[in-house]
């Protein structure tokens, strides 16, 4: 199988403020977001990181992402180091967060003309890929409506198409389905499988049992920043549900 990210000894240690501290009811100053992490994910699978909130799940994908530095190690797309070379590695990946905030007051339209064209595309590339994804998410009727007008699951489309304008080998979601209507989730799980089915390698964090399930083909369980388990699917659960298996790991690891 073709690796297409080589995640290798990840550590990530943020300075806590005061406020957070409390929160944390803890007073150390720093805390160790992701520790030590390393994973690979393969061409044409479903990768998905598992894990309880804090565990250094969005951490790690801003990282692979480019968007944060790691204190130690490095993650690897297509063989090119995303600590030195992050112009190139964000050629090849799209990103999407839960916390993306579109512009209320642009059009689906103008952002996709606005970020087609950061990527280089030339006219009739973007009209093409416009055409492409806007019929495919039904956004077409809605190409000229303010964002700060649309709804919900109608923003979260945008994003998703906005994400992949260019076309990218690896897309990295971060908690795709949170906060959708059940119509408006099927419509994205339904795009991750074709996704696969085009050889592309997705790249999902979530603390949804049910939806790694559903689409992942390997799994890592992330606990208090570190990899716990990396393996297939199949191989995980056997003859358990994902949930229990999850637990039984989280006892064992946490102590609770």
């Amino acid at each position: 199988m073709e690796v297409l990210l080589e995640v290798k000894d990840l550590k990530k240690t943020f300075k806590l403020t005061k406020r957070q501290q409390k929160l944390n009811c803890s007073k150390e100053k720093y805390k160790v977001a992701v520790n030590g992490l390393s994973f690979n994910a393969y061409k044409g699978e479903i990768y998905g990181l598992l894990g309880p909130n804090g565990a250094g799940k969005t951490t790690t994908l801003r990282i692979i992402s480019t968007l944060i530095k790691s204190d130690e190690g490095d993650a690897y797309i297509n063989g090119i180091s995303v600590k030195n070379n992050p112009g190139e590695v964000r050629k090849m990946i799209g990103f999407l967060t839960s916390e993306l905030k579109l512009e209320d007051f642009f059009t689906p339209n103008y952002l996709f003309d606005y970020f087609a064209t950061l990527h280089k595309m030339t006219k009739e590339e973007i009209e093409k890929r416009k055409t492409e994804l806007f019929e495919r998410f039904g956004i077409e009727k809605f190409k000229e409506v303010k964002i700060c007008d649309l709804s919900t699951g109608m923003k979260q489309k945008v994003s998703i198409v906005i994400s992949i304008i260019h076309n990218p080998d690896i897309i990295i979601f971060d908690e795709p389905t949170n906060g959708l209507d059940v119509i408006t989730a099927k419509t994205v799980t339904d795009f991750l499988f074709e996704l696969k089915k085009e050889g592309k390698t997705v790249i999902l964090s979530t603390h949804i049992f049910s939806l790694v399930e559903k689409l992942c083909d390997r799994v890592g369980i992330i606990i208090e920043g570190r990899m716990i388990k990396d393996d297939l699917l199949s191989n995980l659960t056997k003859d358990k549900s994902l949930e229990d298996v999850f637990f039984e790991i989280y006892k064992q690891e946490v102590g609770e």
